[in-house]
């Protein structure tokens, strides 16, 4: 309705649409949408230089004519931009007073000073528009109606809007019921999926996991409540987990999109499940980030920190920055990339003189199991050896005792340590992933000198019930 009371609005929705149905029917080539990308940085540094008070200094050598003259080795030697600058910037990273914005959020603040992350119209019409058309095809292929129940990682969390959004410019119906409200609850969640009979959800991997195993804990068994379609979103998942949810739930599952509330929409799924970036809206970089170098392409695949650039006038756009996740990314034609999400770089475990991702971990636990509904992993040294005890929650012991030997020879020599599986129940700590790390809700490391602050933090949240 409110495009009604901006028809400006109305038409910047419909130019951007058209665009990306373009680049999403493949008829924006490479070169076309490398001179789109060039010519919308310039408009962005132009307008960051203008209006945002931390980029008017960072950016203060760069000159009207250094803009009209960019180009990709140009852009490459701008400054990054961190989250440490997030954090001591606030409200200075803005391009816009709070009054141009359309709602605000925040970060949860749980590793760090909570940051300021308003939206405007064109943020989220930029950033909604590639969804509704990914989306759409995702939701076609599993039924032409839904009704979707969206359960993000908090009430405060830009999931709501975004797919309320989404959902509705698709014709779908939207139930917003968030299993860690004090008002919701777990049992009413599950009261909802029945009574409205959902057949969609949109949740994180630990909200599918938690409501699986509070249904089984009822005798009710997920996969008999009709649910068609889970979207995961904000959290390192790996396609085996996601295997293993959508067994349990007897339902196809998506991990739908990368993105946070600082950086928006960075990748979204495809119809085949690849998490695909959004070129029209985002500049994309893999760096080293021990040394900052930018990686090139080789065989189009690249292992990295991401480093991102807004491309429209958002309410914060950010330039270079550095987002402290490891991806590996890949190279498709007409500049496309797949990316896949590995874990934060202060994520990266040493065991025994090795380094291994978060994603890693998880692929070598999984690789051959089934029926998992939650794990956790404890990391101690014994006798001089980095030693992995892993505690898995399975579905009607799945698990026979040749698997797990399995399981436990694979995942040994996979990560060149010593492991421990045992069968239990793990607690509520492995459901603060999104809101705080997967290393802090999986891992517990024990080894002297190691650092255990973010996990303090996930228990703390735990034990609020939150």
């Amino acid at each position: 309705m409110y495009a009604l009371f901006k028809p400006e609005l109305l038409e910047l929705a419909r130019a951007t649409h058209k665009q990306h149905e373009l680049f999403e029917t493949g008829r924006i080539s490479a070169k076309e949408l490398s001179n789109i990308q060039l010519e919308r940085l310039k408009s962005t540094l132009r307008y960051v230089k203008a209006n945002t008070p931390f980029y008017r200094n960072e950016l203060s050598v760069l000159s009207d004519s250094n803009i009209d003259s960019l180009d990709w080795d140009s852009f490459r030697e701008l400054p990054f931009t961190t989250k440490n600058d997030l954090r001591t910037a606030g409200y200075g990273m803005a391009a816009a007073q709070l009054t141009e914005a359309w709602t605000y959020y925040e970060t949860t603040g749980t590793t760090g000073g909570a940051t300021p992350c308003p939206r405007n119209e064109q943020d989220s019409i930029s950033n909604n528009t590639p969804l509704i058309l990914r989306y759409g095809e995702i939701f076609r292929a599993h039924g032409p109606q839904h009704i979707v129940g969206v359960m993000g990682p908090t009430e405060l969390h830009s999931t709501g809007d975004t797919f309320e959004d989404v959902c509705r410019s698709l014709g779908h119906t939207v139930v917003k019921m968030w299993p860690r409200s004090p008002v919701v609850g777990l049992d009413r969640a599950m009261a909802l999926i029945k009574e409205l009979k959902i057949t969609a959800l949109v949740c994180t991997p630990a909200i599918a996991i938690s409501l699986a195993k509070h249904l089984l804990r009822r005798d009710c068994v997920p996969s008999d409540l009709g649910v068609k379609l889970i979207f995961t979103l904000g959290e390192l998942t790996t396609p085996a987990l996601l295997r293993n949810i959508g067994e349990i739930w007897g339902s196809a599952v998506y991990n739908c999109m990368y993105a946070s509330q600082e950086s928006s929409i960075l990748a979204a799924s495809d119809k085949d499940g690849n998490l695909c970036t959004v070129p029209l809206n985002v500049v994309y970089e893999v760096i080293d980030p021990l040394t900052e170098q930018v990686l090139q392409p080789e065989d189009a695949r690249m292992t990295g920190e991401l480093v991102i650039t807004h491309l429209y006038p958002g309410q914060k756009p950010l330039i270079r920055y550095r987002t402290g996740d490891m991806v590996r990314a890949q190279v498709m034609d007409q500049g496309q990339w797949y990316i896949v999400p590995i874990g934060r770089v202060r994520d990266t475990l040493v065991i025994n003189g090795s380094n291994h991702c978060a994603y890693d971990i998880e692929a070598a636990l999984f690789e051959n199991l089934k029926g998992c509904l939650d794990y956790h992993i404890q990391v101690e040294t014994v006798a001089g050896a980095d030693q992995l005890s892993v505690t898995l929650e399975l579905e009607n012991n799945s698990v026979t005792q040749n698997n797990l030997e399995t399981i436990t020879s694979s995942m040994a020599d996979k990560l060149n340590a010593n492991v421990r599986i045992t069968v239990g129940s793990t607690d509520a700590v492995t459901g603060t992933a999104a809101m705080v790390s997967w290393k802090a809700a999986r891992l517990h490391d024990k080894r002297q000198g190691s650092d255990n602050q973010e996990r303090e933090t996930a228990m703390k949240i735990a034990a609020r019930g939150a």
